[in-house]
């Protein structure tokens, strides 16, 4: 190498060095806050990872945050080695989906004895130091497995889809539900599969059952995710929106805009994403309660006091408190708006439970791309 191109080199190292170090400096500002996040294959996950790097960017805590994310899939081995390279690594705090509700506690029992705060979202964490945010969610298997029973007057065939097995938002949602149905001797499940709470997965497990079971013999389901994939699939079997089968299921954006009276004009829709006001009582497991998770994190290292559980209100929307938003707006959803229209989601599997009071940094751009409204 010539004497130039030697010096340009070394020059060119030295601005990079340079770079890194002030790069690094500036993170040694702020908290290494790393993101932990399981299972991923489904919108709500998605979403929930776009509102916390919302709120990770939002005017409060930008120049508090260094965010950094890791998947570990449904591996409960991968995501405890995680987060030990994470407190190894400096982490301040750590904000996690937990696969399981006792498989990472000694993880975080050793997170918490080296100073970091471990605060789990929506699924739970019963190592006494950790933290949770997340909806009763034993309260959301009782009230939809209840609504159906009465819609059903106690009796019926269901087919029950639960969601990914072994979390805490799982087990209890469908102990709870199945406490309900075990009250009603007349209410019957004749099939339940595994969800993973996917549309896609929901459709592939109702096609299984169906290839073996006609609509006629099915009077309602149960269904953590899907219940847009089952009013869809009956419509493609020829049924009318009136014959639609009662479904207690998620809050995703297209199941709602289903819920729709028939003839409600909705901009964007087409096919079956479209008003028929199908029998559903529709809830979440609001996807913000990530963002607000990390929101607590930053408050706890700032040395204020933070709940050691957040319970959240339960979102629930059923065909009489259905309203449709026209825009979008943080001002439009504090009014009670709870579906938005397929121009401003395109996808139906997306959750429409996106308000709270407690994240004014997160509306409908935090979780559809990550983009805070401050």
């Amino acid at each position: 190498m010539g004497l130039a191109k030697r010096s340009a080199a070394l020059l060119g190292a030295g601005l990079f060095g340079l770079c890194a170090l002030g790069g690094q400096a500036e993170a040694k500002d702020k908290y290494k806050i790393y993101l932990s996040m399981s299972y991923i294959g489904n919108d709500w996950q998605g979403e929930a990872a776009n509102m916390v790097k919302a709120m990770a960017a939002s005017k409060e805590m930008a120049d508090k945050v260094d965010l950094q994310v890791q998947v570990a899939g449904p591996n409960a081995q991968r995501q405890i080695q995680q987060i030990n390279a994470m407190v190894q690594a400096g982490a301040k705090a750590i904000v996690v989906f937990p696969i399981s509700p006792t498989a990472l506690n000694a993880a975080v029992k050793n997170a918490c004895g080296k100073g970091v705060v471990v605060i789990a979202y929506d699924g739970e964490i019963t190592e006494p130091c950790a933290y949770n945010v997340t909806i009763d969610q034993s309260e959301a298997g009782r009230v939809t497995a209840e609504w159906l029973a009465k819609k059903l007057n106690g009796k019926g065939n269901i087919i029950a889809i639960t969601g990914v097995p072994g979390t805490s938002v799982d087990t209890l949602r469908t102990k709870a539900a199945k406490e309900v149905f075990a009250k009603y001797p007349g209410i019957k499940i004749v099939n339940e599969a595994v969800g993973m709470w996917s549309q896609a997965v929901a459709r592939t497990e109702l096609s299984k059952i169906m290839a073996t079971r006609k609509w006629d013999e099915i009077d309602g389901l149960w269904m953590q995710v899907g219940c847009y994939t089952a009013n869809t699939m009956q419509i493609e079997a020829g049924a009318t929106p009136d014959k639609l089968k009662p479904c207690a299921g998620e809050g995703s954006n297209g199941g709602r805009i289903q819920m729709l009276p028939v003839g409600t004009e909705v901009e964007g829709a087409n096919g079956t994403y479209t008003p028929m006001a199908a029998p559903r009582i529709s809830y979440a497991s609001p996807p913000y309660s990530g963002g607000l998770a990390l929101k607590l994190a930053v408050a706890k290292l700032d040395g204020k006091d933070i709940p050691k559980h957040t319970v959240l209100p339960l979102p629930i929307v059923t065909n009489e408190t259905i309203k449709l938003c026209q825009e979008g707006s943080w001002a439009e959803m504090k009014a009670g708006c709870n579906a938005f229209k397929p121009s401003l989601v395109s996808n139906p599997g997306w959750f429409a439970s996106i308000y709270s009071a407690e994240t004014p940094e997160l509306g409908l751009s935090a979780a559809l791309v990550g983009q805070p409204e401050n």
